[in-house]
Order: C-alpha cells, then structure tokens, then sequence
C-alpha cells in the first residue's frame, strides 16, 4: 500500500470503561497496525473516551447523536479526501453510503455485527432489505461477515448480486489473557455475561428458575454480568417471582477474562447472535457452556456433554431441565474437551491482520 493513504472508521458503538471487550482491543490493535504501516485512521464513535488505547485513537466524536451524519457532516466542512471508509455496527444499504459516494471516492467496507431474529425478519422486512438491497448495495465495495451464519445471511437480506463481494472474517481475541479453569467439580455458581437487552434470553432463565424453584429447592447462585436497557425489567421478573436470593447483579466489568474460570458454568440463553463473545470467551477459559443451539452457538463450538449442553431458543422448560440435572448431579462436564481447532485460530492477531488485508 502506498504510505500517508487516510481511512475513516465509523462505529455505532460506545466507548465505556466498565465494557471493555473483544472489539475494544481490535480497534487498538488495528489502529496501531494502520499507523505501522504509515496510514491514518479517523476514528468516529458515539463519544470520546481515553480508557485502554483509546488515547491513541484519533476520535471524532458525534457527541451521542446519529454518527453516520456527524461523518457526512465532518467530510463536508474538511473536505477530507479518504481512500478507504469502513462501517462497523452501522446499518447495512441504506442512502448513507449513497451519500458517501456523492463525496468521496473512497473504498466502502462494511462489517456486519448485527443478529437476526429467531424464526427471520418478518415479510415487510424482508422486502424492506430486497429493496434497499436493489437501490444501495452497488455503492457498497466488501461486506464482512464475523460468522459463516452471518455471510449467509448478509446475502439472503440484499441478495445474490452481493456474493463475491461479501467475505468471511472472524472476530479475533488475545488469548493468553484468560484465565482458565481446572477444577471441575460444581458448586453450583453460574455466571452470566452480556448486553443485558431482551434479545440475550435471561428472561428466560428467570423463568426457568422459577418453573425449578416450585418443584425442587436448591442453593445455588447466578452472577450476572453486564448492564442494559433491559436491567430493570429483569430485576421486576426476580422479584415478582421471590427468587431474588439466588440472583446476583454484578454490573460491567473490564476483566472477565479473569473471572469466568471462577464459575461452574456460564448461562447463555440468546435468542440470536453473530459471533457471540461470551461463549467464545468461556471456553477459551475452559468454562462449560450453556447456550442455545443456534444463536449461542452461531460458530458451532459447543459439543454437547463434551464442553456444554445446548437447548433450543426459547424453551424454557429443556433450560429448567438442563439446570435441574446439573444441580441433582445427574449430568456434569468432567473431561473439559478442548480439541477445537477453530476456537485456536480466534486469536486477535489474525483478526488485525485479515482487516487489515482489505485496505491492501
């Protein structure tokens, strides 16, 4: 690549240093790989923070409004000239990027981090996206997917003219940092971590505890990790089941590496997901996982019995099942099989390195 090319990076994703992540470290990581190799990088978050390596991160912020008008805004008063714009947690074909290509001739990569609904998108937004799919896709150059799941279904949202454009890369993390467990034997303490937003399903574990609870009496704790607009909602559904003394909330942490070996098991009831840190996370600090199927398992790393057990989105009834056996001592992950040659190649370096090969 010739050297002092500039990229913009838009991302629709807040800066806070109580949620510090997997993507937190790409984007140090990736900013400090552009900057090696003489590239500028304009960074445009939500809002600025300097946590971690965001001080070094060049970051116009829009100040919590919409980022995609802040960008088109910014590019109108700089007259900035970039060679590569690239989007992360931003909608898909819409006229933004029609607008882009008014004013820029820049490169557009876009990456797709964004689930999809149990069941798919209903028959108005399907044809919603075929639309946007025929209108705006052409001034799109490479879509990423984070997931084979999610290439797939980028193309079946905007349709087939897109496929050789649309490529595969995995999310990456630094995998030394995790701590691992090696003690097996269960004191029945559960761990749960992510957004805590409807779509992450702990609603439906409230429920199965509390289907469990009427029937068998147990000690037993689930630690959950994370905040959300859906927090109180869910601090309602415990209370109104009085079975608060088996929930604890412990708000966002920036070292769960540390923490999740910790734990007997991790609980991760999603009704959809992309790539899904969490469970990733979890086995790479030899956690057993329990997660659902499909958007749980969207990287299909979870071998039931072998480092987890899965059920089906949504049923609440296999869930209480499953935590009734593990909890009677019925079933348990002994052996913790780490034979995955997939979840070794998730590291953030390969993650750095093939981003970093689109700009060339």
């Amino acid at each position: 690549m010739d050297i002092n090319k500039k990229i913009a990076v838009l991302c629709n994703y807040q800066l806070l240093p109580e949620r510090v992540g997997g993507m937190d470290y790409f984007f140090w990581e990736f900013n400090q790989k552009c900057n090696e190799n003489n590239i500028d990088v304009d960074w445009f978050f939500p809002n600025k923070n300097k946590h971690g390596e965001y001080s070094k991160l060049n970051i116009i912020a829009s100040n919590y409004q919409n980022v995609e008008v802040c960008f088109l805004n910014y590019c109108k008063i700089t007259n900035r000239n970039y060679s590569y714009i690239i989007t992360h947690f931003v909608e898909l074909c819409t006229t933004f990027f029609y607008k882009i290509k008014q004013i820029s001739d820049a490169k557009i990569i876009v990456v797709d981090h964004n689930p999809r609904p149990i069941g798919g998108y209903s028959i108005k937004k399907k044809l919603e996206k075929k639309i946007k799919g025929f209108l705006f896709s052409k001034y799109i150059d490479v879509y990423v997917g984070v997931s084979s799941y999610t290439v797939k279904e980028i193309i079946n949202d905007f349709g087939k003219r897109i496929k050789n454009r649309t490529v595969l890369i995995f999310n990456g993390l630094e995998l030394s940092k995790y701590c691992q467990k090696n003690n097996f034997n269960s004191n029945n303490n559960f761990i749960v971590a992510c957004h805590l937003r409807k779509e992450k399903g702990i609603q439906d574990l409230i429920e199965a505890v509390n289907l469990l609870n009427q029937e068998e009496k147990h000690n037993f704790t689930i630690a959950i990790y994370g905040a959300g607009n859906y927090e109180s909602e869910l601090k309602q559904m415990i209370s109104d089941f009085s079975i608060s003394d088996y929930f604890s909330f412990k708000g966002s942490v920036a070292n769960l590496n540390e923490i999740y070996h910790k734990y007997d098991y991790l609980i991760h009831p999603s009704h959809g997901e992309t790539f899904c840190y969490t469970v990733v996370e979890s086995l790479l600090s030899k956690l057993p996982v329990i997660t659902t199927e499909k958007a749980g398992n969207v990287l299909g790393l979870v071998n039931r019995n072998q480092n987890g057990f899965l059920f089906e989105a949504k049923n609440i009834n296999q869930l209480k099942v499953i935590f009734s056996k593990i909890l009677n001592k019925e079933i348990s992950i002994q052996n913790f099989s780490t034979e995955n040659e997939m979840l070794k190649k998730l590291t953030l370096e390969e993650m750095v390195n093939n981003h970093f090969k689109l700009l060339i």
